[in-house]
């Protein structure tokens, strides 16, 4: 497969201030999973995003602020269990109103509140938009009633979540009662086939993580060459979510700020292999040598 060309963030310029650089706003997070988001954020913050906001469950604020003093942190709504409640939803559109780009998913929960806020974010949030883990899992819950996006939308499943969105989303999937979650290894050909229905059908990025990460918008594909397996590990998707954020915030377009995001995380993940080995890494390497992987492609453009 002919893998289309990496793409580059424009150069800095000397009059560029922190709204040139985009402002994100990142949603996730509840009681026992604030480090999900907190890893989205700090890697959003060093793939260059110029502010950064984390809206978060109330009880979980002083938790995920802890992490960083980079990002701002924003309290919502939450229910008894510490995950949003859907009267979250007026602040969440608030808080979109003033930004360039946005993230939904790390760490939310499943909660019925919770499929209803991102199953409205989907359809109406006005700025480019990153769908990741229990987010995509509201996604699935939708089913037929999940209608095109009509502003941009990344999707980033690892081949468990992409098979209950397959399962719930293409009617080729519910016919033939293909579904790959907890069966045996998936066949990979056949998910980017399905991968590329999906993006089509939703009018959106699917980016369908793994080795050699697939990334498509129904017509363009690409496959990533960077990672290793020191990245089977969590929250390393976590900090895919924050970069994809920040590269929509600096304007790419979404399939090249796809293509670049997953490239740029692999290649800080070989960063982080190379510095503590793939056994003992974690996701807080991989956000840590982020600005290595970016300034490796500074390098490479001379």
């Amino acid at each position: 497969m002919k893998s289309t060309p990496l793409p580059r963030l424009p150069k800095r310029q000397p009059d560029g201030h922190k709204g040139t650089y985009g402002r994100a706003l990142l949603i996730g997070g509840s009681r026992g999973m604030s480090g999900s988001i907190a890893l989205s954020g700090l890697s959003c913050l060093k793939s260059g995003a110029g502010l950064v906001t984390l809206a978060v469950p109330h009880r979980c604020l002083e938790t995920v602020a802890s992490f960083h003093p980079a990002y701002m942190t924003m309290p919502l709504p939450d229910d008894a269990n510490g995950a949003l409640s859907k009267k979250a939803l007026p602040k969440i559109h608030e808080l979109l109103e003033a930004k360039d780009a946005a993230a939904v998913g790390p760490g939310l929960g499943q909660s019925a509140d919770v499929q209803r806020i991102v199953q409205e974010l989907f359809a109406s949030a006005p700025c480019p938009l990153v769908i990741d883990a229990d987010g995509l899992n509201a996604l699935a819950k939708a089913g037929d009633a999940l209608k095109p996006a009509t502003h941009p939308r990344i999707l980033t499943p690892h081949p468990g979540e992409f098979a209950r969105l397959e399962a719930a989303l293409l009617d080729e999937a519910k016919e033939t009662g293909a579904n790959d979650a907890g069966g045996a290894e998936p066949d990979r050909d056949r998910q980017k086939a399905a991968a590329k229905l999906l993006a089509s059908k939703l009018n959106s990025i699917v980016v369908l993580k793994g080795h050699r990460t697939f990334v498509t918008d129904g017509e363009r594909t690409h496959e990533n060459e960077t990672g290793n397996p020191g990245m089977a590990t969590g929250g390393t998707g976590d900090c895919l979510t924050g970069t994809l954020a920040a590269l929509l915030g600096q304007k790419l377009a979404p399939f090249e700020a796809a293509v670049l995001g997953v490239h740029v995380h692999g290649l800080a993940g070989d960063l982080a292999a190379a510095a503590c080995g793939q056994v003992g890494m974690t996701a807080l390497d991989l956000a840590e040598h982020l600005p290595a992987a970016f300034k490796a492609l500074e390098r490479k453009d001379g």
